[in-house]
């Protein structure tokens, strides 16, 4: 049984898929605190406000702390121009990611069902 292999080099990194669900919610939501963006991701708030820093590091979110809030800790995390042009990007990559591998998981499941076929076709052996 050939299966086909998936180049998964031009596709995004797990940790860009990270980026890219962080970028998403911002989007959604900007005002989502760390630890709500944290529980919607299912990662930790250590790696949420690493992802967070990354992000902002390379400028494609900032961030706008609200003076007039009762809560000083509140943030809003503003996707950038940048950041919009980055998350359409790694979009286009995901989809690219999902759909070879919706083809080679659907080329793996003819050939198992194929093989399935043969099997049942075939006589059972007798064994003395």
């Amino acid at each position: 049984m050939r299966v086909h292999q998936v180049n998964t080099a031009e596709f995004p990194s797990l940790q860009e898929e990270n980026h890219l669900k962080v970028l998403r919610l911002l989007e959604a939501d900007p005002h989502l605190s760390q630890r709500e963006l944290a529980d919607a991701l299912g990662v930790s708030l250590g790696k949420t406000n690493y992802c967070l820093k990354a992000l902002l590091g390379k400028g494609y979110i900032k961030m706008q702390s609200f003076r007039k809030s009762q809560n000083k800790l509140a943030y809003a995390y503003l996707l950038t121009p940048m950041g919009i042009t980055e998350k359409t990007g790694l979009r286009v990559r995901f989809l690219a990611r999902k759909l070879a591998e919706y083809e080679s998981l659907t080329l793996e499941i003819e050939a198992l069902k194929s093989e399935m076929g043969k099997a049942q076709s075939k006589p059972a052996p007798i064994h003395d």
